[in-house]
C-alpha cells in the first residue's frame, strides 16, 4: 500500500516540497494572506498534519493599511484557521510609514521585510524551526526574469531558494515551489473552498504584476509557450554554478574584509585579488550576510563599487571617491580600500 493511499495529489506534491528537517512535532508556522497559493498551502498542510500524531501548526498573517478590504482578509484568514484548528497570529503593519524609514526600498520590498520581521518574532516566540509560504513555480519564474531585467548578478538569476535561513535558527521553506500557479486553484476548487482576490495584483504599477500579465502571459499564450520552465531551468543551472562560486568568494571575504567594531566593513584592495568579474558577486553576498536590503541594488551600483575596489587598476578619473547607496549605505574609498557603512 504506498503511503500516499488518501492523500491529494496536490497534498503529496506538497509534501514532496518539504524539507528532510520538517518536524511536525515541533511548532511550524504558515504563512496565510488569504490569496490562492498560501490558501492551498494551509489546506495541504492541514491534510498532511491530520496523518501525524500531535502536530503542532500555527498560521501568521500580516495586515497591511493599504487597502481598505485588508481586515476582511484578516478575518478570512483567522476564521479558517480556527476551522482548522490552529491558532493565528496576526499584526498590522503601517507600509506608508515604514517606507518613509526604510530608504532605498519599494512598496514590496518594504512589505516583504515588515512581514519576514513577523514571522521571525513569532517563531522566536513559540519556538518555530519552520516557516511555510505559498510561493509558486510561476513565482519563481517571475523573480527570475524581474532581476534579469532590473540587473544582477548570477546569485539573483537562481532564484529564490526552496529553503534558506529566515533568522537564526529557523528556516523559510517554500513546498509549492515546484507546482505551477493554477495548481492551487484547482485543488482549492476540488475541496470547495474560497480564497480571497487582492486587487492589487493586477494593479501594472507593480513591476512583479506587468511580467505576470504581460510579458510572461502573452509570451506563454504567444511564441513562447514554455516560457516559465524555460526561466526556472535557467534559475537551476545558474544555482548550481553559483554554488561553485561561493567557495570561492568565501575565501575572498575571509581574506579582504575587516568588520570595524562601528558596524563598517573596510574591503581591502590589496588581499581582493584580481578577478573583476567575481566581485558583484562577492558584494551580494556581504550585503546578505550583513543583512542590508538587496532589492533596490542594481547592476549598476555593483559596477560602481566593484570599480571603486579595483581603482588601481582603472582609470582613477572615471571612479567616484563616495557614492550613496539603496538602503542608506554609504560606500567610500579610503587609503585602504573601499568602506561600506550605514549612514
Amino acid at each position: 500500500m504506498s503511503i500516499n493511499d488518501g492523500l491529494s495529489e496536490f497534498s503529496a506534491d506538497v509534501s514532496d516540497g518539504l524539507p528532510s528537517s520538517w518536524d511536525w512535532q515541533q511548532p511550524v508556522i504558515i504563512g496565510v494572506s488569504g490569496g490562492a497559493d498560501s490558501m492551498a498551502l494551509l489546506c495541504s498542510l492541514a491534510e498532511l498534519s491530520r496523518r501525524e500524531e500531535s502536530p503542532s501548526v500555527a498560521v501568521a498573517h500580516v495586515e497591511y493599511d493599504l487597502r481598505p478590504e485588508a481586515s476582511r482578509d484578516r478575518e478570512f484568514v483567522v476564521q479558517h484557521a480556527e476551522q482548522l484548528g490552529f491558532p493565528c497570529y496576526w499584526e498590522k503593519v503601517c507600509i506608508q510609514e515604514a517606507s518613509k524609514v526604510q530608504q532605498g526600498g519599494g512598496t514590496e520590498a518594504v512589505a516583504r521585510q515588515l512581514r519576514y520581521d513577523f514571522f521571525s518574532r513569532l517563531a522566536f516566540e513559540i519556538g518555530a524551526r519552520h516557516v511555510a509560504v505559498g510561493h509558486t513555480r510561476d513565482d519563481q519564474a517571475e523573480t527570475i526574469l524581474h532581476r534579469l531585467l532590473r540587473g544582477t548578478g548570477l546569485g539573483g538569476v537562481a532564484g529564490m531558494a526552496g529553503s534558506r535561513e529566515l533568522c537564526k535558527g529557523v528556516s523559510l521553506v517554500r513546498p509549492l515551489l515546484k507546482i505551477r500557479r493554477q495548481k492551487p486553484r484547482e485543488f482549492l476548487k476540488s475541496i470547495g473552498q474560497e480564497w480571497r482576490e487582492d486587487k492589487s495584483n493586477n494593479q501594472m504599477c507593480f513591476a512583479r504584476n506587468f511580467l505576470r500579465h504581460h510579458v510572461l502571459a502573452e509570451a506563454e499564450a504567444g511564441p513562447y509557450p514554455a516560457a516559465i520552465e524555460s526561466l526556472v531551468r535557467f534559475g537551476e543551472q545558474a544555482s548550481v554554478e553559483m554554488s561553485s562560486r561561493l567557495k570561492t568568494i568565501d575565501v575572498m571575504i575571509e581574506k579582504s574584509i575587516e568588520q570595524k567594531p562601528d558596524g563598517e566593513i573596510l574591503i581591502h584592495q590589496k588581499r581582493v585579488g584580481d578577478d573583476l568579474h567575481i566581485m558583484p558577486e562577492a558584494l551580494i553576498e556581504i550585503w546578505k550576510r550583513k543583512g542590508w536590503p538587496r532589492q533596490e541594488l542594481s547592476s549598476k551600483h555593483l559596477k560602481q563599487l566593484t570599480e571603486m575596489i579595483f581603482c588601481g587598476s582603472l582609470e582613477r578619473s572615471t571612479v567616484p571617491n563616495a557614492v550613496d547607496l539603496p538602503g542608506g549605505i554609504h560606500a567610500r574609498l579610503t587609503s585602504k580600500g573601499l568602506s561600506l557603512q550605514v549612514k
